[in-house]
């Protein structure tokens, strides 16, 4: 009889596992020392968190250590994910009579007790967000021949979101950073060939530093020619290496594409903040542009998450902090620039969108806060 159990729900694992990761996109979850029960995870869903228990729980006192040990899962996971709130669905495919499960209620967990997969169907939550469960679990197939087709059904799922992880991430050529470097450089070397010098506020203003008189007087070009200016060779040298490092990794996740209008949409929004806070200063650089390259960069690392939690944590939101802190406590630095630019440059990855991430409506609401931000910025500089 034991056999037979193990065999029934064998197969009721099997073939959720299969709708989950087929047809709703949920990836397996590895977790050490988990042991008869399977987790599964999709962030975009309203239900985040699929767990299925096969363990047998034959009491309350039971139960309650194993939704105790589920919430404290479920909390490690929202921390590791940058997750607000996790909702999770649990399925107890063996609990013993004496488990009272109806009386336990939680918000962010459902809790289901089962013995086929048409009883998911009486449920009023799952018959919503997932219509096609018990249709699309109904295999013609069995015994041998279920298992074969349901383990190379997810075989080649997972296989095709390796490929997909693995076009994303794999090594490229950033050949619009290097072109914007050059530009950056021939232009500070022309500073010294055909004017006094990049420490010199007129040869500065020929070359189309930002300067808020003359923009407004109609010389808007200044907003995206400023950005290709540097003060000084430690100015240059800082922003081309911060450039290099940053604009490498973002080329390489968006694209050159997105890459260059993410790059270009950060000058404008880093300069037009500027222009609205520093009416009278003359200003230039280019690190509107790269701050708004960490917006993006930012942006990508929370749609990648479960690749890089650990480096959105530990290196992106301090490299991120610690500039913008600096530019408060060092003179003569322009945070707003920097402001400008790390918003901008976040909406604009938010618009255009991550590859294989990004929904239409994200994209299309993406677009709506960036124009919305974009013309709040014009209005303040130029209207008000």
């Amino acid at each position: 009889m034991a056999e037979m159990a193990m065999q029934k729900y064998d197969e009721i694992v099997m073939k959720l596992l299969h709708y989950f990761i087929t047809e709703e996109g949920y990836t397996p979850i590895i977790l050490h020392g988990a042991e008869n029960e399977i987790w599964l995870e999709n962030l975009k869903k309203e239900h985040q968190i699929v767990r299925i228990v096969t363990n047998y729980i034959h009491n309350d006192e039971q139960l309650d250590f194993d939704l105790y040990r589920t919430k404290a899962i479920m909390k490690t996971i929202k921390q590791k994910t940058f997750s607000l709130s996790l909702n999770a669905i649990n399925i107890f495919l063996n609990l013993g009579d004496n488990v009272h499960l109806d009386k336990y209620e939680d918000k962010h967990i459902l809790s289901l007790n089962i013995s086929t997969i048409k009883e998911l169907d009486k449920n009023n939550t799952i018959k919503e967000e997932f219509p096609n469960l018990v249709k699309d679990t109904n295999f013609k197939e069995k015994g041998l021949e279920l298992l074969m087709k349901i383990t190379n059904d997810i075989n080649k799922v997972n296989n095709e979101e390796a490929q997909k992880a693995e076009d994303v991430f794999k090594k490229k050529i950033p050949y619009v950073t290097y072109i914007l470097i050059a530009i950056n450089v021939i232009v500070f070397a022309l500073m010294y060939i055909l004017g006094d010098g990049s420490e010199n506020t007129y040869t500065l203003i020929k070359f189309g530093a930002l300067f808020g008189p003359f923009v407004k007087a109609g010389e808007y070009y200044r907003l995206i020619t400023s950005a290709f200016l540097h003060i000084g060779p430690v100015h240059l040298l800082m922003n081309m290496y911060a450039l290099y490092i940053i604009g490498s990794q973002v080329e390489n996740f968006l694209g050159h594409f997105k890459y260059s209008i993410i790059y270009f949409i950060s000058i404008i929004t880093g300069s037009l903040l500027s222009l609205i806070i520093n009416t009278n200063v003359v200003s230039a650089g280019a690190s509107g542009a790269i701050f708004g390259l960490m917006g993006a960069l930012l942006y990508f690392g929370y749609h990648y998450r479960v690749y890089l939690g650990n480096a959105l944590k530990t290196q992106i939101i301090p490299l991120i902090a610690l500039n913008l802190l600096l530019g408060f406590m060092i003179p003569g630095i322009d945070i707003s620039c920097h402001i400008g630019g790390l918003v901008g440059g976040t909406l604009a990855t938010w618009a255009i969108g991550v590859k294989d991430k990004s929904s239409a409506q994200e994209k299309i609401n993406g677009w709506i806060m960036l124009s919305i931000f974009v013309c709040f910025l014009v209005y303040l500089a130029f209207i008000k």
